[in-house]
């Protein structure tokens, strides 16, 4: 099982973070799990009014991840869903999806908690997907990761916020 191994993240003081979520429209049973598990556990973090924005499909997902950086976002979380076909198609996307919300966050600053499923088969995806009958909910585990990762850049940027302000 690929969750094998996953922390048990304690996030705490995420109220008040700005938290915008992108999704993919593709596979639409799976990422109506995705945004529902995802959109429960920011709730469950204190985040109650997130901007949600859907895209085509996982290609499309860095461009607007790095919109809502730029917005003034403090997280984001990017998910979607590509599944293997007989073509090299899935590779690609799984490329570009992959390492354009990697440049997001470098380039930005603003953590991108990585919902995209990359599967061989749709089963597979419903698996993960936070629906039920689910062994996973990666859009939690997508919203946690990139909630706790604010929360974690915070507290690096304090100690130079006290040496320029003197406090």
């Amino acid at each position: 099982m690929s969750g094998h191994g996953a922390p048990e993240l304690t996030v705490e003081g995420a109220q008040g973070l700005r938290v915008g979520v992108v999704a993919a429209l593709w596979h639409t049973p799976v990422m109506d799990g995705l945004v529902a598990g995802t959109l429960t556990a920011l709730e469950e973090l204190g985040i109650t009014e997130p901007t949600v924005v859907r895209v085509p499909g996982a290609f499309e997902l860095p461009v607007v991840a790095k919109a809502l950086a730029d917005a003034g976002h403090d997280a984001v979380v990017a998910l979607g869903v590509v599944i293997r076909g007989g073509t090299p198609h899935f590779e690609y996307v799984c490329s570009a999806a992959t390492d354009g919300l990697t440049r997001v966050a470098l380039d930005t600053g603003v953590p991108v908690g990585f919902g995209v499923l990359t599967c061989d088969t749709e089963q597979q995806a419903l698996e993960r997907a936070g629906v039920e009958g689910s062994k996973e909910d990666k859009g939690a585990e997508a919203a946690t990761a990139a909630v706790a990762t604010a929360l974690a850049l915070r507290t690096v940027a304090e100690p130079k916020r006290r040496r320029a302000t003197g406090f």
